[in-house]
């Protein structure tokens, strides 16, 4: 009885060990036996995408920082775009070579019995000397003061000649700033405009200047009317 007995917890542990052992084998087949290897190679690759980042990181920087000179420099070109186009506008005070014009009216005395309209400067007088002059030319040019630029307007007003909607007196004192031989000479050529205002008992001096000064425009640019079009826009 007890043999049986015995043999049976026998034939029982056996089958449980061999159980066991199937169970324990199942277990670690799931886990293959080169799975160290890949997780050496995955890490390797994770080292190299780390230093390929780097490198990315590194050639990022190094854009941000030519862009950030280039930003620079190409706020500097506009800043220097900007500066011509107002010295072209006449919003600038500018200085260099060129002439100094003085026109005036012959004396009150030496006109008696003459009108003195006759012998008196006109707008028209000053504006074909100022045209001369940018003929010539002349880059920059001022009449007491007044500095010409596109909305400019020289007119009469009466007795007196209006530019930029200011009231000018005799002597008119009308500089240009430019090549001080080639403008002196477009006024002085003979039958020129110098000659002709000279015949109507006008005084012209013309003097050539290593250095004047013209102011800039001060009056308000005001457009009511116009606009810029728009790239698209129907003409």
């Amino acid at each position: 009885m007890k043999k049986t007995m015995y043999i049976s917890l026998l034939l029982a542990g056996c089958v449980l060990g061999i159980m066991l052992a199937l169970q324990f084998r199942s277990s670690t087949s799931s886990v293959p036996h080169d799975r160290p290897q890949e997780l050496t190679q995955e890490l390797k690759q994770l080292e190299q995408d780390y230093q390929i980042l780097q490198a990315e990181a590194a050639d990022l920087e190094n854009s941000l920082k030519q862009l950030e000179q280039g930003s620079s420099q190409t706020y500097e070109v506009l800043q220097n775009e900007l500066q011509k186009l107002r010295f072209a506008a006449g919003l600038e005070e500018v200085t260099g070579p060129g002439v100094e014009v003085v026109m005036d009216n012959m004396p009150e005395k030496e006109r008696s019995g003459y009108d003195p309209s006759v012998f008196s400067i006109t707008y028209e007088d000053i504006l074909r000397l100022v045209n001369e002059l940018r003929a010539a030319g002349a880059k920059a040019i001022s009449i007491n003061g007044q500095r010409l630029v596109a909305t400019s307007e020289i007119r009469n007003a009466g007795k007196f000649i209006d530019v930029n909607l200011t009231r000018l007196t005799t002597p008119y004192t009308i500089k240009a700033i430019g090549d001080p031989e080639k403008l002196a000479s477009s006024l002085n050529i003979k039958g020129g405009i110098v000659d002709t205002l000279k015949e109507w008992s006008i005084s012209v001096t013309v003097t050539p200047k290593e250095e004047i000064t013209v102011p800039a425009y001060t009056n308000p640019l005001d457009f009511y009317y116009a606009k810029p079009l728009k790239e698209g826009e129907d003409e």
